[in-house]
């Protein structure tokens, strides 16, 4: 980290050089072995030894990990060279995926998500890569698609979407990806990485059952710990 001595100026701009590495490293390997778009977000930024997001509000909801601007879907590119120079620019930006292009995420409460991902190893369901959040929450990448009938399929099962937290994201938003950290609360992880073995995603129909049912008994779990 860069240490700002009390004999200059406070530089606007002060980022870990090795996270910004990681960052860069993964963007990179995303568009080279997925072939994803992706695209550089905000960044942390440390003034005065204490760390704030480049968007400017102290009070930022995630800092370090939020499209940098209204263009951020345009900006997402799947090409190697161009993701180099996002990251020459920006050191440290987070890396975002946009949703609605190579996949969709069903993305859902993280105890939820671990129950429903027992679920589905015993049942050898397909499985495509799955992201756990600092802010607990799991994104299960799938067919493009299932965020215009996630909700649909959620109901034909006797589940209200918006009732246990299950949400589609498809085209017009994103997943923060792995390493990205945001704030002080840790960083995204792969629950389930992305590898060879699940290069070809499922459909949102083949998972919305197990993950459905997850979501409904924690809902119901939370309910009765506050009853």
């Amino acid at each position: 980290m860069i240490t700002v001595t009390q004999a200059g100026p406070v530089p606007r701009h002060t980022v870990p050089q090795q996270r910004g590495e990681f960052q860069l490293a993964a963007a990179v390997r995303y568009t080279e072995e997925r072939h994803w778009d992706v695209c550089a977000g905000t960044w942390l930024e440390t003034v005065g030894g204490t760390e704030h997001c480049s968007c400017g509000d102290l009070g930022c909801a995630s800092p370090g990990a939020h499209p940098a601007g209204a263009d951020w879907a345009g900006l997402a590119t799947g090409s190697a060279a161009a993701v180099r120079r996002m990251w020459t620019e920006h050191p440290g930006a987070c890396v975002l995926l946009p949703t609605g292009r190579a996949f969709d995420v069903l993305d859902v409460p993280e105890s939820a998500g671990f129950l429903a991902l027992a679920r589905m190893e015993r049942l050898g369901l397909p499985l495509g890569p799955v992201t756990r959040t600092p802010d607990r929450r799991m994104c299960f990448f799938v067919l493009p698609g299932a965020a215009d009938k996630a909700a649909g399929l959620a109901r034909e099962l006797g589940w209200s979407a918006d009732a246990i937290g299950l949400v589609g994201r498809g085209t017009g938003h994103y997943v923060v990806a792995p390493p990205t950290r945001v704030g002080g609360r840790g960083a995204v992880q792969w629950a389930r990485r992305p590898s060879q073995a699940n290069r070809w995603l499922p459909d949102a129909v083949e998972l919305i059952s197990p993950l459905a049912y997850a979501c409904g008994r924690d809902a119901a779990d939370a309910r009765t710990r506050l009853s």
